[in-house]
């Protein structure tokens, strides 16, 4: 087994995962933030934006996973270091656009 095939498929997982609320969010109109965006990461960009740069992350994905090693299913460290990696950026990015969509509003007792 090659390390750095794990590696790719942990960065694929996190490109694949980053793919899909920049996409969503163009398809339905919406803007929401990209590293294009004034300030970086925090401003709006447009919905054909968000499009463009989902469908980027969507194809470095599949150049990861799909033409690096050769990345099975039924191999659980494959499937682990795909998973990690959308785990990753998922929680990643809930905690950096909860600040601005109210996902980490503090609790009130």
């Amino acid at each position: 087994m090659n390390w750095l095939w794990l590696v790719s498929y942990f960065f694929g997982g996190a490109f694949a995962a980053n793919a899909i609320p920049h996409y969503v969010a163009g398809m339905l109109g919406r803007s929401f933030q990209t590293p294009f965006a004034k300030p970086p990461g925090e401003g709006l960009s447009s919905s054909t934006v968000n499009i463009i740069w989902g469908l980027f992350n969507a194809v470095l994905a599949y150049l990861l996973l799909a033409r690096v090693g050769d990345f099975r299913l039924r191999v659980t460290s494959h499937v682990l270091a795909l998973g990690l990696g959308v785990l990753f950026i998922s929680l990643a990015s809930a905690r950096h656009f909860g600040r601005f969509h109210g996902g980490n509003a503090p609790s009130r007792p």
